[in-house]
């Protein structure tokens, strides 16, 4: 047993020494290397009270630097969840803290060499709700001739909910009609503010309900009525043009007049001086008087802005039997097309088109670089007008041969003698 017991520090050492070995080969085939994790690693806070509030902006991400074997560096940055970063504020109350940033490394071995930032600055503060009552304001008049009547709001309180120290800033919550220029019912649905008693919006609560539908009846006056401007015409346009459009601005007016039976008995419409449209070959910008029945008058401006537009009629013509010109045609080479003749239609105003000659179209093929043989073209169309247009030429493609020129040799006669 003795001599078992003088052999243990001896075995003890050879294990040791086997073990400092392994670690030695382990290392020298995947060597530990420190670098900074190139990620940045988002700081998760967990653990708090949810009658507490954060009220400050912490550090959201931190950098880190870490010791691992090349092939945990492998996995570290394959698995990017592998490192996170967690602040605690488990049992925490109100008031400012300062807590440590605890790591968590998913892969072994790993040793974590530094960080920054290691701890962040909370502010906690108890979440409060308080209700208070809406305030409506009212902006702005109606149209002339109009009044409102008393607005309704479908809510008349809401709760304001946030940091303690921010909701008591809170001592007015608005909403805003804007009823300027109102001609008919209002329904609106209107974005609650919270303001301070410096009448300045306060950020960083909430409003439940945070918007209100509002609805205000508007009420035209005795003696005044909204009718429908309507425009009057005389004459017709220059031939070959159509009237594309006739409207006026404002489309509709206000009349008043102190008998209100008068108003009451309108159409419907008021109609315009009528516009003499004789001639017309263009759009044509106005501002036109209305005619009004006696005793009444429009509410502001006393005329209207009328827009006539006016455009051409299309229409087409054909051109039968054009004939069709061959340029570029090589030397020693001459063309011969088929068909030598094409119909051409041409598009455009009836005006122009009236006064189109065959002269102002030119038909044509063009065989520049183009050596003998045979070939299929379409040919192109020179309109010599602005504003007409070839809508289609028929045949669309014609054959063109291109071949030697033949020369005729006159026959010699020996001794300027003719045949006997």
């Amino acid at each position: 047993m003795q001599k078992i017991t003088r052999y243990i520090p001896t075995f003890l050492l050879a294990l040791a020494l086997s073990v400092a070995v392994w670690i030695l080969a382990i290392t020298a085939e995947d060597p530990a290397e420190v670098r900074a994790y190139p990620y940045p690693v988002s700081i998760e806070i967990i653990g708090q009270d949810p009658s507490f509030l954060l009220t400050n902006e912490p550090a959201k991400t931190l950098t880190i630097n870490l010791r691992a074997p090349r092939s945990i560096w492998t996995n570290l940055l394959t698995d990017k969840s592998s490192v996170r970063a967690v602040v605690d504020l488990s049992g925490m109350s109100a008031g400012p803290h300062t807590v440590p940033v605890q790591i968590q490394i998913a892969q072994r071995p790993v040793e974590i060499v530094s960080y920054s930032p290691s701890n962040v600055d909370v502010k906690l503060e108890p979440l409060s709700n308080r209700s208070l009552p809406i305030t409506l304001v009212v902006r702005g008049d109606p149209a002339v001739g109009f009044r409102a009547d008393t607005p309704e709001m479908n809510k008349t309180s809401t709760i304001v909910s946030g940091p303690e120290s921010t909701v008591k800033r809170v001592q007015v919550v608005r909403a805003v009609l804007d009823q300027s220029q109102a001609h008919e019912d209002i329904e609106q649905t209107v974005t609650l503010q919270a303001l301070d008693n410096n009448d300045l919006p306060v950020s960083g609560v909430t409003l439940n309900p945070d918007r209100v539908q509002i609805t205000e009846k508007i009420i035209q006056r005795g003696g005044y009525r909204n009718v429908v401007v309507k425009v009057e015409t005389t004459g017709i346009l220059a031939n070959g043009y159509r009237l594309t459009n006739i409207s006026a601005y404002p489309p509709s007016v206000t009349v008043f007049s102190t008998d209100p039976k008068i108003v009451d008995s309108l159409p419907g419409y008021v109609e315009t001086i009528p516009i003499n449209l004789a001639g017309l070959k263009e759009d044509k910008d106005m501002r036109i008087s209305l005619n009004l029945p006696p005793g009444v008058s429009i509410v502001g401006d006393q005329t209207v802005n009328v827009q006539v537009g006016v455009s051409t009629i299309d229409s087409s013509v054909t051109l039968n039997g054009m004939r069709v010109e061959i340029i570029g045609v090589g030397q020693g080479l001459q063309a011969k097309p088929s068909p030598e003749f094409v119909d051409v239609i041409i598009s455009g105003p009836i005006p122009l088109l009236d006064n189109l000659l065959a002269s102002d179209v030119h038909v044509y093929v063009d065989m520049t670089d183009d050596l003998a043989g045979t070939y299929q073209r379409k040919p192109q169309v020179e309109v010599r007008i602005p504003d007409l247009k070839l809508q289609s030429i028929i045949p669309g493609s014609i054959q063109i041969t291109l071949e030697s020129k033949i020369t005729t040799l006159t026959p010699t006669i020996p001794n300027g003698k003719g045949p006997e």
